[in-house]
């Protein structure tokens, strides 16, 4: 928990944005996880149009490793954070993939449709979380 804090306490980020940093963090490491833990189940929610499912499931495994990682160093987090942000517009397309044809999942149709305001409300915390420090 240090390491999110900064030496400087006028640019240490308060308490929520270090709450929504640990949101951040715990989500996209455990996602990133899964994708190699569970590399075929994540390959059925790539669509069909996209080659190659299992080098995109762990590409995009990697990249949230990565941007996970680098939002526990202050130098790294505003990048981490643009990265996952930018990672997290391009998986959408599974996300409409899925609500297109539910009957290929096992999810419940409403936890489909509430993915895409949580994937919403997940790039606000993104943004949110990891933009630099307003100085005054």
């Amino acid at each position: 928990m240090a390491v999110l804090l900064s030496r400087d306490a006028s640019a240490a980020p308060g308490r929520w944005r270090i709450a929504g940093l640990m949101i951040v963090f715990v989500w996209f490491f455990l996602g990133g996880i899964a994708h190699f833990a569970a590399t075929a189940t994540e390959m059925t929610i790539v669509p069909p149009w996209i080659p190659w499912p299992r080098a995109a499931v762990l590409v995009s495994g990697v990249f949230e490793l990565l941007g996970a990682a680098g939002l526990l160093w202050r130098p790294t987090r505003r990048a981490a954070g643009i990265g996952l942000f930018l990672l997290t517009l391009a998986v959408t397309p599974a996300h409409f993939y899925m609500l297109q044809r539910p009957e290929l999942f096992h999810v419940p149709y409403w936890a489909l449709v509430l993915r895409l305001p949580l994937q919403a409300a997940l790039l606000v915390l993104i943004a949110w979380s990891t933009a630099r420090p307003q100085t005054t």
